[in-house]
């Protein structure tokens, strides 16, 4: 579903895969609590494509044009995924003895764990006496978000003339 605020003119490329888009973003909780934006700052450039965005905002845009404001509800499917239960893990005390020495292992602590593709990200959730409730899952997995967004420039191909109807 989405608002769309101010369109332009119909007559401008369109995004498509394989698009250069130059645009303004804010990122909003169902209650409007903002995650994350561009709009104090510089605009985010992209290749629709490139993996930059997660594949649901980007089919978002598909479609729109320079000057297009909307807004988008991306279902938490096609944002940061489904809560999972599996990702919510007890872990034994003792893998904390480091980080419990330099700050207190209490809930809210964000840690980090070495895994084969990087770091894996958690937050605690509770803290028992010989074990740790952690949490593996995306703090915005679950969460239906608000794009609200401001296409700002969309190039297709190389030149001015590609893609656009040059009366050839």
């Amino acid at each position: 579903m989405s608002d769309l605020i101010a369109s332009s003119s119909g007559k401008l490329e369109k995004i498509i895969e394989g698009s250069r888009v130059s645009l303004h973003f804010a990122l909003l909780m169902p209650n409007g609590e903002e995650i994350d934006t561009t709009r104090r700052g510089a605009p985010a450039s992209l290749v629709i494509g490139d993996g930059n965005l997660l594949p649901g905002f980007e089919a978002a845009l598909i479609g729109l044009s320079q000057g297009d404001d909307v807004q988008l509800l991306i279902p938490a499917e096609q944002a940061f995924g489904p809560r999972q239960e599996a990702n919510v893990r007890v872990l034994s005390r003792s893998m904390f003895e480091q980080i419990d020495g330099d700050e207190p292992l209490e809930s809210g602590l964000v840690v980090s764990f070495q895994a084969p593709d990087g770091e894996l990200p958690g937050v605690v959730i509770e803290v028992y006496e010989e074990s740790v409730k952690i949490d593996f899952n995306h703090p915005l997995s679950g969460h239906d978000i608000t794009f609200d967004v401001s296409i700002l420039e969309v190039e297709n191909g190389h030149g001015e003339a590609e893609g656009t109807d040059a009366g050839h």
